[in-house]
């Protein structure tokens, strides 16, 4: 599983790629029901919900005391990571949003 560091990373190579290929990515998109930055961005939403499911199932191991306590605090402050990552990335994108919306036709 990507580590939110490696999503970022990705994200950055896909950034790369894209301004490498000029309208390359438009054809990416019309050629198939999927472009690669969709994927990408699928992907790690994907694994910042099983990051958040991992912690929670430590965590209600815990409480059963089924689980070791370093692993359940590794895995709640990773859980805790994707968050404030995924909510980084969301206040981004609705700023860029905004952006657009304001500038002149």
């Amino acid at each position: 599983m990507p580590t939110p560091t490696q999503n970022i990373a990705n994200v950055a190579a896909a950034y790369a790629q894209a301004a490498k290929g000029g309208g390359a990515g438009l054809a990416a998109r019309d050629a198939g029901p999927q472009s690669d930055f969709a994927a990408l961005v699928k992907g790690a939403v994907e694994g910042a919900i099983e990051t958040g499911k991992q912690g929670e199932r430590l965590s209600i191991d815990a409480i059963s005391d089924n689980a070791d306590l370093n692993q359940v605090v590794t895995a709640v402050a990773e859980a805790e990571l994707t968050l404030k990552t995924v909510v980084a990335v969301r206040d981004k994108v609705i700023d860029a949003y905004k952006e657009i919306i304001r500038m002149p036709m």
